[in-house]
């Protein structure tokens, strides 16, 4: 076996011996925390007290597999199969992208701004794991949300998602590119819509961490270099159409193109143009207003 002892503290030392080239002391002391808390199902507070009990053989089978993983640079989140996003514990593998604390701050922004809406009608477009739909119905248990993906792989981790929190989301496989995947849905019928859409451009690529590279889905990261916009673009096009007359749109966006993204939503009529950082102090969220005259519908 790969530990001298079945205990706690061995795998501790052993995680450490083999992955500090990779992880810091405190990432390592966190990974094996998450690993323990959820594979022999206690509490954090129990985690303290159980450092010297053996472990069975198969629990260190558990341990072993993890750390290969781990060395292979696979995101803990994956290993884990699980992730905290505002209070939901979603499920969570290489189907979608791991949902990041910079899209919480997005979401709570959304929440506040929503508060005084009974029932609010949100779209959330390329959504991935669910997270931003998931959250808001959470928060907005009377709001009506839909969610929109394209991959097949992460519409089925979508659904698994729903069920596993019990909320009801409206899901739809769309390419939010394709002029047609939009009929079924009614001009001037949303208070709402979200998306954090590709908008890495490739050759940002070299960049980007490998663990990300090699273990998340490059569809939900990546676009052209020559049209880093373009899913910006086809999304607020299409917001003038869906959106009720002072209807918002949030988007997470790249810090590195605020100014073309401005200049996008500006020329296509949208007021009330707000950019947010996130809590690192990058430009992180953008959100814009339909204006309340009446658009006509294409």
């Amino acid at each position: 076996m790969f530990v001298q002892a079945n205990s706690l503290e061995e795998i501790k030392r052993y995680f450490n011996s083999e992955l500090s080239n990779l992880y810091t002391e405190s990432e390592i002391k966190l990974i094996i925390k998450e690993l323990t808390i959820k594979r022999l199902n206690i509490s954090p507070l129990e985690f303290i007290l159980v450092s010297r009990e053996r472990l069975s053989e198969s629990d260190l089978l558990f341990y072993y597999d993890a750390l290969k993983r781990l060395r292979n640079q696979e995101p803990f989140q994956y290993i884990l199969g699980e992730v905290w996003f505002y209070d939901l514990n979603l499920k969570i593998d290489s189907r979608a992208l791991i949902p990041r604390p910079e899209t919480e701050e997005l979401v709570d922004w959304i929440k506040t701004d929503l508060k005084n809406h009974s029932q609010p009608t949100i779209m959330d477009l390329c959504s991935g794991s669910g997270c931003i739909a998931l959250a808001l119905k959470s928060l907005m248990l009377e709001s009506n949300c839909s969610a929109a993906e394209y991959s097949e792989d992460a519409l089925s981790l979508l659904r698994e998602n729903t069920k596993r929190t019990n909320l009801s989301l409206d899901i739809s496989k769309m390419d939010v590119l394709n002029e047609d995947d939009y009929s079924y849905l009614a001009p001037n019928s949303f208070d709402c819509w979200v998306s954090n859409p590709p908008y890495i451009p490739t050759r940002e690529k070299s960049l980007m961490a490998p663990n990300v590279l090699k273990h998340e889905p490059l569809i939900a990261l990546f676009v052209t270099d020559e049209d880093p916009l373009i899913f910006y673009r086809v999304i607020a096009e299409k917001a003038i159409v869906y959106l009720k007359k002072g209807g918002v749109l949030y988007f997470e966006i790249n810090e590195n193109l605020t100014v073309s993204m401005l200049a996008l939503l500006e020329g296509l009529g949208f007021v009330n143009i707000e950019l947010r950082k996130d809590l690192q102090g990058k430009d992180r969220m953008m959100k814009a207003q339909t204006v309340s005259s009446h658009h006509e519908s294409e």
